[in-house]
């Protein structure tokens, strides 16, 4: 799959956590943020159960809050939404606060803001313990479709080349003196961005071109071959097997 990608979503730890096989973890994730799905909005104890399971997986896995809760601001489109389905939505209303909110827009901002947020969290924490090389190997163990694997290991890869390019070419434009403070200077960063294209094209196609003369025939050779145990799978299911508990709990009770 190539040599490493750090990413900043990624801390770097040799917790419990890290150490687990990388598609142990992604199924992990994926369990439990369809549990929470599951869970009936009215369990309102239950999100704040998965929410305590969370919290005690990032303290294993020896994750800061502070590093997870900036990396939630992610979120706040989200939030935004959620905040204003109380005033649009139909049906029963309420008076909060001289407000008047509708009861199903209430229900389904909590639904939003609660399974969205721990949905968002789950997955920051995966990230957080999980270097994007590794969660390209543990999409490739599970069996994702080879060719959606190697889309994503180059668009992460090109994703920096690009960014890079483009820290390249606003030095290049600050030491001209060039500096974009209204609609006047839209043109010089239209020209930017049909130059960064040209480019980052042309660099693929040599990309492309190098990599067939290595006998690249649309498959990438897998250098390391992940494996987990029993014991490494029992760990990582740990935290979707109790959410599923409370899910069931929320549903009989």
């Amino acid at each position: 799959m190539g040599a490493g990608h750090a990413h900043r979503l990624y801390r770097h730890g040799h917790s419990p956590v890290h150490g687990l096989p990388p598609h142990t973890k992604l199924a992990a994730a994926f369990a439990f943020v369809v549990v929470v799905v599951s869970t009936p909005r009215e369990a309102v104890w239950a999100f704040a159960l998965y929410a305590v399971l969370l919290a005690g997986t990032a303290a294993v896995a020896r994750v800061p809050a502070g590093f997870l809760l900036k990396r939630l601001l992610i979120e706040i489109p989200f939030v935004a939404f959620a905040v204003l389905m109380p005033f649009v939505a139909e049906g029963e209303r309420v008076h909060v606060l001289g407000l008047s909110l509708s009861v199903n827009g209430l229900w389904g901002a909590w639904n939003v803001l609660a399974k969205g947020t721990l949905g968002v969290a789950a997955s920051v924490l995966l990230a957080s313990t999980t270097e994007l090389r590794e969660l390209l190997l543990g999409l490739q163990r599970l069996r994702l479709p080879p060719l959606l694997v190697q889309i994503a290991s180059f668009m992460i890869r090109y994703g920096d080349v690009i960014t890079d390019e483009m820290r390249r070419m606003r030095i290049a434009r600050e030491s001209r003196g060039f500096e974009a403070s209204g609609v006047r200077h839209w043109g010089v960063l239209a020209k930017s961005a049909g130059a960064l294209f040209i480019r980052s094209y042309e660099r693929g196609e040599r990309v492309h071109l190098a990599m067939v003369s290595r006998g690249y025939a649309g498959s990438m050779p897998v250098i390391d071959e992940a494996t987990a145990s029993r014991a490494q799978w029992s760990y990582a299911l740990a935290l979707p097997g109790a959410a599923l508990l409370v899910c069931l709990l929320g549903w009989t009770l």
